[in-house]
């Protein structure tokens, strides 16, 4: 290794001698005193076999071997200097490649936001962003598709690392004027035997199985009477008075004016949505992502 970068070496200063074709600049250029150059010019074409310079007292040239050698190297070197600059942008987390992935509930705020932030810190990163379902991006982690993924928590596995980000207490949404609206305190017993309209299954399996068991554990059965692909068509199926659905305080802001909402009062009643990733991916790009995605999580509350 120590005879090949003392080749590479040699290779440099001779292509950065042909450029100056004089020894006293080419040493000032590359911080050496002239007989140090004079060396390694010397041992370059003793390696070669053949003359690479005819020298005077008075100018430096190039022999015809020596500029067919330099045209060569010379294009080589730029190519290989400009690797080494790519790698150690690379190093230093300012190019490289990211894909995040995303679902329904980090879509308004926690994913934009760190992407945003993200994207202005390090521009020079290739960053993509995926929407994908829970289960889906843990599959999508698993094969290495994705280097993270905002998903519905917790998620507990030893090959992850996760960073809560939201905690938010979940929201009854109903056509204006319901009678839930009216109730004194809302509590998941009034839930029981409302018309519930939920995103279908290939959609929110993971947000469906987890209200199951909240409200399996206080012994109230879902009714869902409609099923809906996207979040448009849900809140239209409400507003107009087919029935009521629920969704985290986070998206609430987004639902329009056509409906209303009010809090399940129950402590256990919450959406948590992580950031999770390969406990093996220490790249610095992963890394510069995660500080980012820490400094915009929504305040504990």
């Amino acid at each position: 290794m120590t005879r090949d970068l003392t080749g590479i070496e040699n290779v440099h200063s001779f292509v950065t001698l042909a450029e100056e074709l004089s020894f006293r600049r080419t040493a000032e250029r590359l911080n050496l005193d002239q007989s140090a150059l004079s060396r390694r010019i010397q041992k370059l074409e003793a390696s070669l076999g053949f003359r690479l310079l005819e020298r005077t007292t008075r100018a430096v040239s190039l022999t015809q071997a020596g500029r067919s050698f330099y045209e060569e190297n010379a294009h080589l070197l730029r190519r290989y200097e400009a690797s080494v600059r790519l790698a150690r942008r690379v190093a230093d987390g300012k190019l490289g490649a990211l894909t995040i992935g995303y679902m329904a509930f980090a879509a308004t705020e926690l994913m934009p936001s760190a992407v945003a932030r993200f994207r202005q810190l390090h521009p020079h990163v290739d960053l993509k962003i995926r929407y994908i379902r829970t289960q889906g991006q843990k599959i999508a982690l698993a094969h290495d598709e994705i280097d993270a993924g905002y998903m519905i928590g917790p998620f507990d596995h030893a090959d992850y690392h996760t960073l809560p980000l939201s905690d938010d207490p979940l929201y009854v949404v109903t056509p204006r004027g319901h009678a839930l609206q009216r109730v004194p305190v809302l509590t998941p017993a009034d839930l029981a035997g409302q018309n519930l309209i939920l995103g279908d299954t290939s959609e929110w399996d993971e947000y469906r199985w987890r209200l199951d068991s909240l409200f399996s554990a206080e012994g109230v059965a879902l009714d869902v009477t409609l099923e809906a692909s996207n979040t448009l068509a849900l809140i239209g199926l409400v507003a107009a008075g087919l029935g009521v659905t629920i969704y985290p305080e986070s998206l609430i802001g987004f639902l329009g004016r056509n409906v209303e909402v009010r809090q399940i009062t129950h402590p256990a009643f919450r959406s948590c949505t992580v950031l999770a990733w390969k406990r093996s991916n220490r790249s610095r790009q992963i890394r510069d992502f995660i500080e980012v995605a820490k400094m915009t999580a929504a305040p504990a509350g």
